[in-house]
């Protein structure tokens, strides 16, 4: 840890990794979503994984979920995305695909939040646009977040970028982050990497580091 004009500033993976300071985000761990990617079920297991060790370490845990609005709500954004993305050429045939209480939208039943952990509903990429997250995590005075979830290339990159041009150190769990198309996930990565806003880790260093991290602050008996 450096300390520098009365701040702490982590520069390693331990730093980041305090439990009081640190919260999870869980990106979009959705029916829908995991349907149409390569490697669901192993992905889904590593995040698994991930929020054990957060719960075991009392870190602070945030779901979100992508909603669709009903196309008669759906702005220029929002069509021109579907479009894109359902390959159609007119709005009108654009489909919401995660409308609420619809079976694609919910999470995936491994992912069930606890009475503890709050779940964030957006329609844009970031995490952090038009959500409370921002707002959730400075009250709860966290400092940096942990992201797993899928997509990568779709909602992760941006929500690091943007978590980052608000003052948060992020953490990528590469192992844990999953992809709907691979080329364009290793550039994400490879973007991130480039602009050294974040740090990276795996699944496993993850856990040992958190376990470490709440023995260092257990009070003492």
């Amino acid at each position: 840890m450096q300390h520098a004009f009365g701040l702490d500033i982590p520069r390693t993976l331990e730093d980041a990794c305090d439990p009081r300071r640190l919260a999870l985000i869980v990106y979009d761990m959705q029916v829908g979503i995991l349907r149409q990617i390569t490697g669901g079920p192993e992905i889904t297991a590593k995040v698994v994984e991930v929020v054990r060790a957060a719960r075991e370490a009392r870190v602070r845990v945030f779901f979100t979920r992508h909603l669709s609005l009903p196309r008669e709500l759906m702005g220029v954004f929002q069509l021109r995305m579907a479009m894109a993305w359902q390959r159609v050429d007119r709005a009108e045939d654009v489909q919401p695909w995660f409308l609420r209480d619809s079976p694609g939208f919910e999470l995936v039943p491994e992912m069930t939040p606890r009475p503890s952990e709050a779940i964030f509903d957006k329609i844009t990429m970031s995490a952090f646009e038009g959500t409370p997250l921002n707002i959730a995590l400075r009250d709860c005075g966290v400092t940096a977040f942990a992201i797993a979830g899928v997509a990568t290339e779709i909602g992760i990159e941006p929500t690091v970028r943007h978590g980052a041009d608000l003052g948060f150190l992020p953490i990528v769990i590469r192992d844990a982050c999953g992809a709907g198309h691979a080329d364009a996930a290793d550039r994400s990565m490879a973007s991130l990497e480039f602009l050294g806003d974040a740090l990276f880790t795996h699944v496993g260093e993850f856990g040992a580091l958190l376990r470490r991290g709440l023995l260092s602050t257990a009070p003492l008996a």
